[in-house]
């Protein structure tokens, strides 16, 4: 059987079970209705049989004199009175006569012997039949009503007390026939049965027309994903070939409108086949969407990873696609900047925002045009209008916004020529140490044998003293000039700065404690994640900390801070010493140059050395008589993503304080 079929059939089904369990309902409502409105007017007449025989009563036994203590006088004369009274007898021979459903009527006394009853062939002072009440048919369902209505002949009785003196004293029953109920319900029965089984064929029909008409758009779908499938083939077989001169490029739809539209093929089941195709259709996209997915990946890393920042605006001015960089430019998170509008994030109060905002409501494009900001940064802005030339007039689909740091430019530049300079020093300091090296070799061998050919004591003896004192110094010159220049294997591992800020503050505590220096350190409440060797980044930020502790004489404050933006954390390190004058700052991290006498010149190179190592940068900012600030700047990396920590940080470093371990670790001084 065809899935089509199927579902017609499905479909019908349910909309004639659905009919029939309403009609259902219906028609017992509808019989439940009929069978109250029969006990409704059998009780009416009860209660007028029993206002008449109040009444009967009332004026019969006036008439008659009977002792009141004898039961059976009392009997006597109310079946009297009610035989004796025309009304009573008048209105019980009607309402035999002329109701539907009533059998016959009596009244009885309490042990249930009629006095009076109609009609004439129930005998009075007779026992009644024991009947039961009608009541009970009242609270049948449908199925058992109809099997007692139009079954076998049964009687039930309507009953309703008369009271005297507030005892029970006399009863009415009326008897209701099954047969006349069912004479009486036959007709309607029939009426509805009727209706019921006409609204399920009207319903059959209906649904299963219904169904098909609504199954039959199925094949239309079927038919556009032959068209589109043979499109994707088609394009996929056909060289991509330029279009002449002149000639307009053809549009998507008309490849489409050229290819033949395929018939549907009788006897194959249409569901199926669209199931099938909206399958493979369905395969394809997912397909697309992991290209897709992929591609955004990168396109995400790329601008992460750019130094300029980049904003790409839709046809209404929203920006859709913004680079980690435009928040250095704006001072605007990349969450509020999405989705906005251009008016929303360029204020017309700055240049850069005027610039932004003019060119987008002239609608015409920048040229990369220097702006300098009311800091006195200097950026340079383009923007392009991206036209859609499939369109008359260019129909235009966004812009692209590009902020280019010129200072950031130039920073490069100086940090480049720097780099070229010291991998030159490197290789030079290479070649001099190992062509120095060997000569010294060879006059320390010589010297030794000099000195055994000289006599003791002599002056002779004291200058070669001297001779070898000094050549032992330069070769610990040359061999620091060697080690300085050798190529260092990094050991990278994922380490919170905060533990190794922490750490480098335990090792100069005892020098801190010397010298009267108090230490106030602060870092973020998370984990400050950097790539790095966590044992020279150590060794650069213990030099900086000593330079800054011998700088501070007559002791003082320390600051050392922790920040982080959405790609560098910066450690700042801060004294409050003499400072640095400005003719020998662009000298301090030169190779040997030092100013003070104890100082061998090498600490702070090897610092800027393990920073560049780091892909990093050192900022130096003195004033003489103010202190020094020393700002490291590094690379961060993503601790969301599951990896473990090499280093726990300890969980808040208070300011002014410094954890103290055993041990009092001395490393070399090096300073200017």
């Amino acid at each position: 059987m065809r899935l089509k079929t199927k579902l017609v059939l499905a479909i019908t089904g349910l909309v004639f079970t659905v009919v029939v369990v309403f009609s259902w309902i219906w028609l017992s409502q509808l019989l439940q209705q009929h069978i109250e409105q029969s006990w409704s007017a059998t009780d009416i007449l009860a209660h007028q049989v029993s206002f008449q025989v109040n009444t009967a009563l009332d004026t019969g036994l006036r008439r008659r004199r009977f002792d009141v203590r004898d039961p059976a006088a009392v009997r006597a004369a109310v079946a009297a009175s009610l035989r004796e009274d025309p009304g009573l007898n008048s209105l019980l021979n009607s309402i035999v006569e002329y109701s539907p459903t009533v059998l016959d009527i009596a009244v009885a006394d309490r042990q249930g012997r009629a006095l009076i009853a109609a009609p004439e062939t129930v005998q009075p002072d007779q026992p009644l039949p024991n009947r039961p009440n009608y009541a009970v048919l009242r609270r049948q369902s449908l199925i058992r009503t109809l099997e007692i209505v139009f079954g076998p002949p049964r009687v039930y009785d309507v009953i309703l007390g008369i009271g005297l003196n507030n005892q029970p004293f006399l009863t009415v029953r009326i008897g209701i026939s099954t047969t006349f109920l069912s004479h009486a319900f036959r007709p309607w029965l029939f009426e509805s049965f009727s209706f019921m089984s006409f609204a399920m064929i009207i319903s059959i029909v209906v649904a299963a027309f219904v169904a098909n008409l609504a199954l039959r758009p199925i094949e239309e779908i079927s038919q556009r994903l032959d068209i589109l499938a043979a499109q994707e083939e088609l394009a996929e077989t056909l060289p991509r070939e330029e279009p002449p001169r002149g000639a307009p490029e053809a549009l998507p739809g008309r490849v489409v409108s050229a290819l033949p539209e395929p018939l549907p093929r009788r006897g194959d089941d249409t569901v199926a086949q669209v199931s099938g195709k909206i399958e493979r259709l369905g395969q394809r996209i997912r397909n697309v969407e992991e290209v897709f997915s992929a591609l955004r990946e990168n396109l995400d890393q790329i601008l992460s990873n750019l130094q300029d920042g980049v904003m790409l605006f839709t046809r209404d001015a929203r920006a859709v696609l913004v680079s980690s960089s435009v928040e250095r430019f704006l001072n605007i998170g990349r969450e509020e900047i999405f989705g906005a509008e251009v008016r929303e994030i360029f204020d017309r109060g700055t240049r850069l925002g005027r610039t932004v905002r003019d060119a987008f409501e002239s609608g015409m494009s920048i040229v990369q045009e220097e702006v300098t900001t009311e800091t006195g940064r200097r950026v340079e802005v383009s923007l392009d209008f991206i036209h859609d030339t499939h369109f008359r007039g260019g129909h235009s689909l966004g812009a692209l916004l590009t902020l280019h740091d010129l200072e950031s430019v130039r920073e490069i530049e100086t940090e480049l020529e720097v780099s070229r300079r010291m991998a030159a020093i490197g290789r030079l300091t290479a070649g001099v140490g190992h062509e120095v090296k060997n000569p010294i070799n060879a006059i320390v061998v010589h010297l030794e044998l000099l000195r055994n050919k000289v006599h003791a004591g002599g002056d002779a003896l004291r200058h070669l003293d001297v001779i070898q004192s000094e050549i032992h110094r330069l070769d610990r010159v040359v061999q620091t000039l060697v080690d300085f220049s050798r190529p260092v294997e990094l050991q990278l591992r994922d380490q919170d700065l905060r533990s190794v800020v922490s750490s480098v503050l335990t090792l100069a505590s005892a020098e801190m404690e010397t010298r009267g220096i108090q230490v106030s350190s602060q870092a973020p409440l998370r984990p400050v994640v950097s790539r790095v060797d966590s044992d020279l980044l150590r060794q650069a930020l213990l030099n900086i900390v000593l330079n800054g502790a011998q700088a501070m004489t007559a002791g003082g404050l320390l600051e050392v801070r922790i920040l982080e933006d959405s790609r560098w954390a910066s450690i700042v390190i801060r004294d409050h010493g003499e400072g640095i004058s400005d003719e020998i700052r662009p000298r301090i991290f030169d190779l040997y140059f030092t100013t003070k006498k104890e100082g061998s010149g090498i600490g702070l190179a090897m610092t800027y050395r393990i920073v560049q190592m780091h892909h990093g940068q050192i900022d130096v900012e003195s004033k003489l008589g103010s202190g020094t600030t020393f700002v490291l700047r590094l690379p961060l990396t993503s601790a969301g993503s599951g990896q473990r920590l090499i280093s726990e940080a300890p969980e808040h470093v208070l300011p002014g304080e410094l954890a103290r371990q055993g041990g009092e670790a001395q490393p070399e001084r090096s300073g200017l």
